[in-house]
């Protein structure tokens, strides 16, 4: 059994509590208040509810290019870096990513895996050696929901993915789609497919989410991301409003995964409260993707996040909540418990 004392952000409100998490068998036994002198800030471990790790094998290549020519299928700079990279390279590559997520305190993916099958099976393997969690949408043909966790497609006006989505739901796995990401021209095509997760909506306007809230379907927006391509900035405040809304880093060429980062450009360019931010890091994710985790509670999985709330930077913290999502950085971290 093991105790982590300090301030405690539990529950769905991450109301700061002082005490302690009381971990048995990796799973949290009890949240109790206690005297504690420990200045240790605890919360739940990162869920980044939307990557494409493959590219580790490119960063920086997309810098400056638009969304086509750095990741739309089939030829853009990220799909001819992957094509070009043997399975030793890439492999390694999304293995040190992984590590860097672990370190910043991510439990969980939800990864968009190029490449089909073997696709698929290069992110277990790679993860297979790291304590943080791929959940895999894959791609390509059908089959590959033999391997992957859920099917994740490009574009509705990219492909038709008819027969794919009726192997998901036969084998009743999610199947997530991009859409209005480059424009509006691709969401009620999306939509069509009653799909389990939308990707990005940086173009949704009222008719798309008044729809997405009638089909309920949630949303993994990627404000950097998109920020860097260029494509606009998604209206996540009226997203909030109509669906659950999880945070994600999108493509590893153009950004770092690291959450910290995530959260604090929301925090600062968005009309979110700063608790909205650590809920869209944490607990939507873990919701979208059906994870025992996410949320400081009895009987949940003990992916816990410890960050030193005495450190240079974090020392004189008056509001923790504010604190780990628009100052904490992966600096901060002492514990990561996965």
């Amino acid at each position: 059994m093991h105790q982590f004392e300090g301030t405690i952000l539990a529950g769905d409100s991450f109301d700061p509590i002082r005490g302690r998490v009381v971990v048995d068998d990796g799973r949290i036994e009890a949240v109790e208040e206690a005297a504690t002198d420990s200045t240790d800030i605890v919360l739940p471990a990162f869920i980044n509810a939307h990557t494409h790790i493959g590219d580790s094998v490119a960063k920086e290549a997309g810098v400056g290019l638009s969304l086509d020519e750095a990741v739309a299928p089939p030829d853009s700079e990220k799909h001819r870096r992957l094509a070009a990279a043997s399975r030793e390279d890439l492999v390694a590559a999304m293995r040190r990513t992984l590590r860097f997520m672990e370190q910043t305190g991510t439990a969980a993916h939800l990864d968009f895996r190029e490449s089909g099958e073997a696709g698929a099976e290069a992110l277990r393997t790679a993860a297979s050696e790291t304590a943080t969690d791929a959940f895999i949408f894959g791609s390509g043909p059908a089959s590959v929901l033999e391997i992957a966790d859920g099917y994740g497609a490009s574009g509705a006006n990219d492909d038709e993915f008819t027969d794919q989505r009726a192997a998901a739901r036969e084998a009743n796995k999610p199947f997530a789609i991009h859409a209005g990401e480059p424009d509006t021209t691709d969401i009620h095509p999306a939509l069509d497919y009653d799909p389990e997760l939308l990707i990005h909506m940086v173009h949704a306007e009222t008719e798309h989410l008044e729809r997405v809230a009638e089909q309920e379907v949630p949303i993994a927006v990627c404000p950097r991301a998109n920020t860097v391509l260029g494509v606009g900035r998604p209206p996540i405040r009226d997203q909030l409003d109509h669906t659950t809304v999880a945070l994600g880093t999108d493509n590893v060429m153009l950004n770092p995964p690291s959450m910290f980062r995530e959260m604090a450009y929301t925090a600062k360019n968005f009309d979110v409260t700063d608790r909205e931010v650590l809920w869209m890091a944490t607990a939507a994710g873990a919701e979208i993707a059906d994870l025992d985790c996410g949320v400081i509670e009895s009987d949940r999985r003990a992916a816990l996040l410890v960050l030193d709330g005495d450190s240079d930077n974090l020392s004189g913290t008056v509001t923790p909540v504010s604190a780990v999502v628009r100052r904490a950085t992966g600096m901060d971290v002492k514990q990561v418990v996965l």
